[in-house]
């Protein structure tokens, strides 16, 4: 017969009537110690001739009718044969290890950061930015998922749908470094098979042809037009991409440059070995275009080291602007169509062929590598054959920006 009421159980609270037990039926005890910021409920019973107990709620949180129901259950799994005191120990031990487990797994963003210190930055590779971008786009799509628990066909719907951007390039970037990033899981015994090494080229962009897209004269004037008249464009971006035209380098090394690289008396661009793709240093003559446009935007950059200093200094932490500035910028040009910020220097080959600069000089100019002539030249090889050949190239580009037709002489007809 039941003893409690819940008048009786109010009563005892509101008067702050503290008690070690007190006794309902059916192995049901209330208990309200002074430690206890409420009366908390029990279940004694007897199990293999022990005497056991269990605290199963609060009252605040189960009240009396509920605890005598909860009670009935236990008792009935008792008389079953269950030590429901143990196996709730049991539970709780449980549930604290799986916890823990939790805490001590590593999720893909921790992963690919991982990746990052570990392996990009410590080999120091030269655009080491660029892998972040990419890493970045994995993180977003996995990066809460425990690396263990991602599977194939979670990588293959990251890929579909980074591929719904219209970048097919950059989503077989994105497969990549996500097979490097699971592989360095795999070295690192985090897992034991890579869910990204069976997912080829074909999940992702696919194999793509070498670009041959190069902008015509018309185009390049449509450039120059559309670059000064669009809002937001801004100055700097114009410059940076006169520049790459001009000088004909990569965008990395360009974007990265130091103002103390620059002679601007000298008219000459010292570009060590440690920045260029080819890991060969040169010595790049500036026409006098150049040269203007670089006083200018030293002047943009005001106190910074840099020749186009990070426009937001936060983002990525980078001293100078990212690689996806200038792309995002000419993402706003709409009269020049299908052209990326690297068509530029194929643009720059095809015209300067045209100008009638020789096959060797415009590729030096490019500084590309030549088997078999490698060592032959150094940083200085055919300064003065450069210096004509892009001083006529800026000529060119100049015409372009004003909008006039070209009518000089090549070079080779020249001679």
């Amino acid at each position: 017969m039941a003893k409690l009421t819940d008048i009786q159980i109010k009563s005892w609270i509101k008067k702050g009537e503290r008690f070690e037990g007190r006794a309902d039926g059916g192995g049901l005890v209330l208990c309200y110690r002074k430690e206890m910021a409420s009366p908390m409920w029990r279940f004694r019973y007897r199990f293999a001739g022990k005497q056991r107990q269990m605290f199963i709620g609060s009252y605040q949180v189960l009240p009396l009718a509920d605890a005598r129901r909860k009670a009935k259950e236990l008792a009935a799994q008792v008389i079953m044969g269950h030590d429901v005191a143990a196996e709730k120990q049991v539970r709780k031990v449980t549930a604290v290890a799986r916890i823990e487990a939790e805490k001590n797994k590593l999720t893909v963003a921790m992963l690919a950061d991982q990746y990052y210190e570990r392996r990009v930055l410590k080999r120091s590779l030269k655009k080491p930015e660029q892998v972040l971008g990419h890493l970045n786009r994995l993180k977003a799509a996995l990066g809460k998922m425990f690396v263990e628990d991602v599977t194939g066909k979670h990588i293959g719907d990251m890929y579909d749908q980074d591929l719904a951007r219209g970048y097919p390039v950059s989503t077989n970037k994105l497969r990549q470094h996500t097979r490097y990033v699971f592989n360095f899981a795999v070295n690192q015994n985090i897992i034991s098979i890579n869910p990204a090494q069976l997912l080829d080229i074909t999940y992702a962009g696919g194999k793509q042809e070498s670009r041959k897209r190069n902008l015509s004269r018309e185009e390049l004037t449509k450039l120059f037009a559309e670059m000064a008249a669009t809002k937001g464009f801004g100055r700097s971006n114009y410059l940076t991409v006169k520049l790459l035209l001009m000088l004909c380098v990569r965008k990395s090394e360009l974007i990265k440059a130091l103002k103390s690289e620059f002679d601007l008396d000298g008219a000459v661009w010292t570009l060590t070995k440690q920045r260029t793709k080819t890991e060969e240093a040169i010595d790049i003559p500036l026409p006098q275009q150049a040269i203007d446009a670089l006083n200018e935007l030293f002047t943009l950059s005001a106190g910074s080291d840099y020749l186009l200093p990070s426009r937001s200094p936060q983002h990525n932490k980078l001293p100078h602007i990212g690689e996806n500035t200038l792309n995002m910028a000419l993402g706003k040009i709409t009269t020049v169509h299908d052209f990326t910020v690297h068509d530029l220097r194929r643009t720059a080959k095809s015209r300067l062929q045209e100008l009638g600069v020789d096959e060797f000089i415009s590729e030096r100019c490019l500084n590309h590598k030549i088997l078999g002539v490698s060592g032959a030249y150094g940083r200085h090889g055919f300064f003065d054959e450069r210096r004509k050949a892009l001083q006529l190239w800026a000529n060119y580009i100049e015409f372009c920006e004003a909008g006039k037709d070209w009518n000089v002489t090549p070079i080779r007809k020249a001679n």
